[in-house]
């Protein structure tokens, strides 16, 4: 029985069959004008999942803004922007959601400027996969390396390359070889273990939902089957538990739980958990949820925890097995992308967020820049709106971090300017070990980091001194 017969026969059946399939995130991405909100117009338009009310607005619209050259625009069903529409680009991450019989989608449509890149690391951050458009008349270009080199960077191991606009070279094979070839010779140092490619038209559907008549010569799956058949269970960390406490809740004298999502990792009742920084340890007593007791939590669900021991847990703090503990450190390094116009600046004091701990602290100094070109580190001392580095960071008060390839939740941050409340970057751990920032040299005197940091405690807290930062 398909799921529209369902749908009117039997809701409760319907509606829990739906509750049952897994779910995929993925995000579009690539140079401007390659075809990203087109081609999320088309699955949505090919899987019948438009309502009539909106395909008609939709092709009214095509005739006013008329981007298309009078084409019925399916870019204008993810492009809600008044700029979007006028000048045919997608300019802040849209979300459009839809369901097949086997699976539910989430899609992130991002921007393809450069000047957006922010915006297109924003909305990959939580994606399991990325469909990576490339226009057939062009290739391979800068954007598709620096979207497909963060995607590496925020841990996606799937990504889809969909090379667009073939009826606009005349489905040459050739072509799409030629493209193929490039992209896996740039992504072969790019930390991605499953790229699959599919040569497709998202303005006409070849090769999007259906077969394309005119690729014959293309035997593999179209992008609606890769899309259904790619498996992301198997990506979660199941081994290292990580719980950051979010909120406290005490709604009667009896109960106290640490209400969170777990970031990674299983937990069960009567597990001996042990509270980072603290170090306190208890056992597991219960797991709580709106739909009552679970004897098991995994990564992603949202639960509540409560222990047999009263012991002090607050909003910041991180409660893992006892046997397989986080680090807790002040210094580490981590790959920034900066994402304020105004340049990163080392030595100045931000705030930074891990999981949801908030604390102070400075990025002491910039390691090198990457070029997304080249994959080549280069020397700078600043980095501008966009750009990529690593960079050894100090916090004035400990945080509990993992690295990013070992746990996404715990390994990444943001980073706050202290004055205006925005974000200015966002950053992936890459060494949790402490003692990072070198000797400084200064007049031929070396200063230890003890003596470093005791100098800028001075500095900021005692002013009237006259103190100089080193």
């Amino acid at each position: 029985m398909n799921e529209q017969t369902l749908l009117e026969t039997d809701i409760e059946t319907y509606l829990q069959k739906h509750e049952d399939k897994d779910m995929l995130r993925f995000l579009t991405c690539g140079n401007v004008d390659d075809g990203k909100s087109t081609l999320i117009g088309r699955l949505l338009h090919d899987s019948k999942l438009i309502f009539e009310d909106h395909m008609s607005a939709i092709k009214n619209d095509s005739k006013k803004f008329n981007t298309t050259d009078g084409e019925f625009d399916l870019a204008l069903l993810v492009d809600g922007l008044q700029s979007e529409r006028e000048q045919g680009i997608t300019i802040d991450v849209a979300y459009r959601y839809f369901a097949t019989e086997s699976r539910k989608f989430i899609i992130a449509d991002c921007p393809g400027h450069e000047q957006y890149t922010r915006n297109m690391a924003t909305g990959a951050s939580n994606c399991d996969l990325a469909i990576v458009m490339v226009d057939a008349r062009y290739g391979v270009q800068t954007q598709t390396k620096r979207h497909s080199y963060i995607a590496s960077l925020l841990g996606l191991k799937h990504i889809i390359v969909a090379v667009n606009k073939m009826d606009l070279i005349d489905f040459s094979q050739e072509q799409y070889r030629k493209i193929k070839a490039d992209y896996k010779a740039f992504a072969a140092d790019l930390n991605i273990p499953d790229i699959r490619f599919v040569p497709i038209s998202a303005l006409r559907g070849d090769n999007v939902v259906n077969k394309s008549e005119s690729m014959n010569w293309y035997p593999g799956a179209t992008l609606m089957e890769l899309l259904n058949s790619v498996t992301v269970n198997e990506d979660k960390n199941l081994q290292d538990f990580r719980f950051p406490v979010q909120f406290v809740t005490r709604p009667n004298l009896n109960f106290r739980g640490f209400c969170g999502t777990v970031a990674s990792g299983v937990i069960n009742v009567g597990d001996l958990i042990t509270v980072m920084p603290s170090g306190k340890s208890s056992t597991v007593k219960s797991i709580v949820t709106a739909d009552g007791d679970l004897p098991s939590a995994f990564a992603g669900q949202a639960v509540t925890l409560t222990t047999t021991d009263e012991i002090d847990i607050s909003r910041g703090d991180l409660i893992v097995k006892s046997n397989n503990l986080a680090t807790t450190s002040e210094q580490f390094e981590a790959t920034l992308v900066w994402m304020d116009e105004t340049a990163l600046q080392p030595g100045k004091e931000y705030e930074f967020k891990v999981g949801t701990k908030n604390t102070f602290g400075r990025i002491e100094n910039i390691n090198h820049k990457i070029d997304v070109n080249t994959l080549q580190n280069v020397d700078v001392n600043e980095l501008q709106l966009n750009e990529i580095g690593s960079c050894n960071i100090s916090t004035s008060s400990p945080v509990v971090i993992d690295e990013y390839n070992t746990v996404n939740g715990t390994g990444s941050f943001i980073v706050i300017d202290r004055l205006t409340n925005v974000t200015v970057g966002a950053g992936m751990i890459t060494n949790t070990k402490s003692d990072l920032i070198p000797n400084i040299n200064l007049n031929d005197r070396k200063y230890t980091k003890a003596e470093v940091e005791l100098n800028h405690y001075i500095c900021k807290n005692y002013p009237d001194w006259g103190c100089k930062l080193i």
